[in-house]
C-alpha cells in the first residue's frame, strides 16, 4: 500500500503534551490546506468526553496562534473521535476497530512513551489492526542497538518495513530539507565537497534552558540519545551521502544509511559529556546522577570522499543561546600568498548553514582592503532563507506519512547502524564535566577538536558575521 492514502488517522496519547504542543496545531493546519479530510481517532486512557477533547484542542490552537479560520477549526473538530481504554487490554483495539468504521487504510500515529511502543504494536497485530496499514513511531527509537533491533522485530511482525515510518520531527524542518536540495541543485559545490577541499565539519544545536519538567525522560536519555544519535546524525548523513542514483525517496535512504554504516564506531577518547551546575536539582533528577546535559564528539567516516575529515558535532542546554548551525571549514590555498590570511575560523573559507531560529546560508571568503598593502578582511555572501507560509514539520511529515511518502523517515537498517556508532560509549564513558550556567560547556570539549581553529559559537542573532 506504499502509493495509497490513508482513510484515517489514529492518534495514540492524544491526550498528552506532544499532541497538545506539536499535533493539534499541525492537524489544524492540514485541515487549512485541505490536506487533512479523514477520521481523526484519539486514544488514550482517561475517561474524557469528546467535548472535553474538543475543548484540549481548542486551547492547543488558541496557545501556537489563535484560530484564525473557523470553518478550518470546525472542520477538524468534527474529524475527531475518541476512544478511552488501557493499551494492555485487548478490548481497547476493538473498540478502535469500531471506530474506524468503514475505514481499512489507517495510519496509526504512536505519540506515547517508548515504554508501550511494543504493547501497542502488538495489540494493533493481534486485533488484525495493522492489515493495509501503516504505523508512525515517535523517537526515539530504542535506546540503544538491542533494544531497536528487538524493536524493529516486534514492528515487522505486524507491519512491512514500507509501512513503518519513525518519525523525527527534527526532519520535517524547512531548513533540513534545504540542506538536501543546496547540495545537489547547485553545481559549484560539487567539485569541493570531498576530503581534498575540506578540512572539517562542524554541527552545533546549542538550547539556552534546561530540562524543565523532563527531569526524568532525561535521566533515562540523556543528550547523546535524545539530541545527537538521531537529529544531528540525520543531519551528518545529509551533508555526507553521496548523490542518490534517482529522484525518490528510497534511493535517498539508501545514502543516507551508507553514511551511517561508514561511521566509526566511538570511542570513551572521542565524547565529552558534561552537566550543568543545579541539574541534579531539578524535578525526578537523581541526587548523584551522572547523565549528560552536554554532549561533545568527534566523528570520522571511513569512506572515499570523507576519509580523514573530522566531524565535531555538541550539544546542549542551558548554552548562551538557542541556535543550530553547521560550518564547514575549507582547507586553506596550498600557498600563503598574503601574510593576513591567519587559516582559523574567521580566516579560512568556510560555507555556513543556519538552520534556526532562522534560515540561512552563507559564504565567507577574504576580500581585500583598499589601499596599497595586500591586507584583507572576511566577508560573508549571506542568503537569508526565511519563507512565508511554511509548513510546520509535523504538518509535513503526518501529511507524507499518510501519503506513504518515507522519504523524511528513518529506516530500520539507518536506525540500528546510527546505534552501532554510540552503543560502545552509552555505558562505557568517562564522567560528565560540570559546566555553568550560560556557558558553552565544559573546557574539556575544546580537547576533542584540532588545535586552532576551535568550535564555532552560533550568535543569537540571523545576520551575517564579518
Amino acid at each position: 500500500m506504499s502509493n495509497t492514502q490513508s482513510d484515517a488517522l489514529v492518534l495514540y496519547g492524544v491526550t498528552g503534551d506532544l499532541a497538545h504542543k506539536m499535533i493539534f496545531p499541525a492537524l489544524y493546519a492540514m485541515v487549512k490546506r485541505d490536506v487533512l479530510t479523514v477520521p481523526v481517532i484519539g486514544v488514550a486512557f482517561p475517561q474524557w468526553s469528546l467535548a472535553r477533547l474538543h475543548k484540549r484542542v481548542a486551547d492547543s490552537i488558541g496557545r501556537s496562534g489563535g484560530i484564525d479560520n473557523k470553518r478550518a477549526f470546525q472542520k477538524l473538530l468534527s474529524l475527531l473521535k475518541y476512544v478511552s481504554g488501557d493499551y494492555q487490554d485487548s478490548n481497547t483495539f476493538k473498540e478502535i476497530k469500531r471506530a474506524l468504521g468503514h475505514a481499512r487504510r489507517p495510519a496509526h500515529y504512536l505519540a506515547i512513551p517508548p515504554s508501550l511502543f511494543e504493547t501497542v504494536i502488538k495489540g494493533l497485530g493481534a486485533e488484525g489492526l495493522a492489515a493495509n496499514a501503516r504505523v508512525i513511531v515517535e523517537k526515539p527509537f530504542g535506546r540503544d542497538l538491542a533494544s531497536a533491533r528487538k524493536l524493529n522485530r516486534v514492528a515487522h511482525a505486524a507491519f512491512p518495513e514500507d509501512a513503518i515510518f519513525r518519525i523525527d520531527h527534527f526532519l520535517g524542518k524547512e531548513a533540513i530539507m534545504n540542506i538536501l536540495y543546496f547540495r545537489f541543485a547547485n553545481s559549484f559545490l560539487e567539485p569541493i565537497w570531498n576530503r581534498n577541499y575540506i578540512a572539517s565539519v562542524q554541527i552545533t544545536l546549542s538550547e539556552n534552558f534546561g530540562v524543565g519538567k523532563r527531569g526524568a525522560f532525561y535521566e533515562t536519555a540523556g543528550c547523546l540519545r535524545d539530541v545527537i544519535q538521531n537529529h544531528l546524525f540525520q543531519v551528518v548523513a545529509l551533508l555526507a551521502m553521496e548523490p542518490p542514483a534517482e529522484r525518490d525517496f528510497g534511493a535517498v535512504q539508501n545514502e543516507k544509511a551508507k553514511v551511517f554504516k561508514a561511521m566509526r564506531p566511538l570511542r570513551p577518547d572521542d565524547v565529552v559529556r558534561g552537566q550543568y551546575a543545579g541539574y541534579r536539582s531539578e524535578r525526578d533528577v537523581a541526587a548523584r546522577s551522572d547523565v549528560e546535559t552536554f554532549c561533545a564528539l568527534r566523528l570520522l567516516i571511513d569512506s572515499w570522499r570523507w576519509d580523514g575529515v573530522p566531524w565535531y558535532v555538541r550539544s546542549g542546554k542551558y548554552l548562551p543561546n538557542t541556535a543550530t548551525e553547521i560550518l564547514v571549514e575549507l582547507k586553506p590555498p596550498p600557498q600563503r600568498l598574503f601574510d593576513d590570511a591567519v587559516q582559523a575560523i574567521g580566516g579560512s573559507n568556510y560555507l555556513r548553514f543556519r538552520l534556526s531560529p532562522s534560515s540561512a546560508v552563507a559564504l565567507a571568503a577574504r576580500v581585500k582592503l583598499a589601499g596599497q598593502e595586500f591586507i584583507g578582511e572576511q566577508r560573508e555572501l549571506y542568503l537569508s532563507d526565511e519563507q512565508p507560509g511554511e509548513e510546520l514539520p509535523y504538518e509535513r511529515l503526518l501529511g507524507d506519512a499518510l501519503r506513504g511518502d518515507g522519504a523524511l523517515f528513518a529506516r530500520e537498517d539507518a536506525v540500528e547502524a546510527a546505534w552501532r556508532v554510540v552503543d560502545p560509549v552509552l555505558k562505557n564513558h568517562h564522567r560528565t564535566r560540570p559546566y555553568k550556567r550560560g556557558s558553552w560547556g565544559p573546557k574539556q570539549a575544546d580537547s576533542i577538536i584540532a588545535a586552532g581553529g576551535g568550535w564555532h559559537n552560533p550568535s543569537p542573532e540571523s545576520v551575517s558575521r564579518e
